[in-house]
């Protein structure tokens, strides 16, 4: 028996009893990037099915407010609890939707049990109402509230079926909203089973719903009936999004695509960085938001980097299977393998050198393709400047720092970078770099793991942050009650307005 038959057995039971429709129950196949086989069907939600979703949420939302946040907290730990109990069926879910290497899974369950933990944990204190210092010491009182929006719309994407399905929507949830979630249809039970988890926590089941299908055809309705949007994906789809949602004037975040750089210094522990960089670019077969697709490498190390960089790419192992020892999976779809191979080959025809890699690998899977290392690349060529999403990179000589600081900034994109230096150098050039995320002597985890901090995207990579206090505060509308304690804040009976004027300016002037 297929492993993904068996994890949504185990976890989903029917996938149709946790989708919201009362349309026709359609059932759409889901294909497995390991063997191209079907593993399971979904219902096809229509917009009645979407107003639907809304409609319940709303009404759950109102009593989910009610609750303290440390209640709905406890709900978080117990899931929390939940997802590394079911750990080895999500592996095999993660696996079966998306083809990534099992290692690259884990990585998805970490995140997601993290970031639970971590909200349930920090969350109900930044919620609180926050006192602030008044206009007039003593006399005024100044209280900071954070109240849910109400309905939070979360569309995700297919390569991060776990993580992106749920994390955004678990700060959502604490801080009071209810969530309608509309999944890549590549990895719709990915998103069911996080519905499933977080029921089986003590979560009503109309406050997180599940809405797949087309996002042409469900998009609109989704974002007119939402009080915000959360979306992750490419940036053509984004601006599209964010377009609809300004035109409601429903507030909206996203974290949108990214051309990576990474900075190898003349001083970086070579050894370290080879494989920092490896991991960076085949992590999840290069189909992670924040993985590298650009290597500038200092004049004076160029001639020991490339080779051994080269040589760790071609050991990586590439499998279709559940083995740990497997290093890289096959891409999601034919679509994707065809805009990985589309860009390689542009980049030969023009020039570019091939220095491992660049071909596909069907006797591996049906849309495995090799790990891929290109020198000489060009700005005329597609993939100099478009987001590839695969396991390509292209290595740059640049004579110094500067240079390559300049040539990481040469992009539209701001997304995720990295830095490799044994000096102290390191920190001082990545706060130099236009992104939203920097690692120094790490290729993306340092940066995604820091919970504590705010992440996403510069220029068009993104608008707003997921994680720390700024990825829980945004699903919330901040309001500034005000009190004055004694008086109103204006001229007493009896004063004159020019005298009270008089008064005001030396109070503004030294009363600080």
């Amino acid at each position: 028996m297929n492993r993904l038959s068996a994890a949504s057995k185990k976890l989903l039971g029917d996938p149709a009893l946790w989708v919201t429709t009362r349309s026709s129950r359609r059932g759409a196949p889901i294909v497995s990037p390991l063997d191209g086989i079907e593993v399971g069907t979904y219902p096809i939600c229509e917009p009645v099915d979407v107003e639907l979703a809304l409609t319940r949420a709303r009404a759950a939302q109102s009593r989910w407010v009610e609750k303290e946040p440390a209640e709905r907290a406890k709900i978080l730990e117990t899931f929390t609890a939940l997802v590394w109990k079911y750990e080895n069926e999500l592996l095999d879910l993660i696996q079966g939707e998306n083809g990534k290497a099992r290692s690259h899974a884990f990585e998805e369950i970490s995140d997601v049990a993290m970031t639970a933990s971590f909200y349930a944990k920090k969350g109900p204190g930044w919620l609180k109402p926050e006192k602030v210092p008044g206009v007039l010491p003593v006399l005024t009182r100044t209280t900071v509230n954070h109240h849910p929006r109400g309905v939070v719309a979360v569309i995700a994407p297919w390569n991060y079926p776990l993580t992106l399905a749920v994390s955004d929507g678990i700060a959502a949830l604490l801080a009071g909203n209810a969530v309608v979630l509309k999944p890549d249809s590549n990895t719709v039970l990915c998103a069911l089973a996080a519905k499933k988890l977080l029921e089986e926590a003590g979560l009503e089941a109309d406050l997180f719903q599940v809405v797949p299908g087309p996002g042409p055809k469900l998009g609109a309705p989704l974002i007119e009936g939402s009080d915000y949007v959360m979306f992750t994906g490419s940036t053509k789809t984004g601006r599209n999004l964010a377009a609809q949602a300004g035109e409601k004037l429903v507030p909206f975040s996203a974290e949108l695509g990214g051309k990576n750089p990474l900075i190898v210094l003349e001083d970086a522990p070579l050894a370290r960085a080879v494989r920092g960089a490896v991991k960076a670019v085949t992590s999840n077969s290069g189909q992670l938001c924040i993985s590298i697709e650009r290597i500038y490498v200092e004049d004076g190390i160029w001639d020991r980097f490339v080779p051994a960089f080269t040589r760790a790419m071609k050991k990586v192992k590439v499998g279709a299977n559940h083995s740990w020892k497997t290093g890289m999976g096959p891409l999601i779809s034919t679509q994707q393998l065809e805009t990985v191979t589309r860009h390689v080959d542009d980049a030969v025809s023009q020039g570019a050198t091939v220095l491992t890699g660049g071909k596909a690998l069907p006797k591996v899977a049906p849309t495995a393709y090799a790990p891929t290392v290109l020198t000489g690349v060009t700005d005329e060529m597609t993939v100099a400047r478009e987001e590839t999403f695969g396991p390509v990179v292209s290595l740059f000589r640049v004579k110094d720092a500067e240079e390559a600081i300049d040539c990481a900034n040469d992009s539209e994109y701001g997304l995720n970078a990295s830095v490799w230096s044994s000096s102290r150098r390191g920190a001082r050039i990545a706060s130099r770099i236009q992104a939203g995320t920097v690692n120094v002597n790490d290729g993306y985890i340092a940066a995604w793991a820091s919970l504590h901090a705010p992440m996403g995207g510069m220029k068009s990579s993104g608008m707003g942050r997921r994680h720390g206090k700024e990825g829980l505060l945004k699903y919330t509308e901040t309001q500034n009650v005000a009190t004055s304690l004694v008086l109103p804040v204006q001229a007493p009976s009896g004063v004159g307005e020019k005298t009270w004027s008089r008064i005001m300016k030396v109070f503004i002037k030294y009363g600080k």
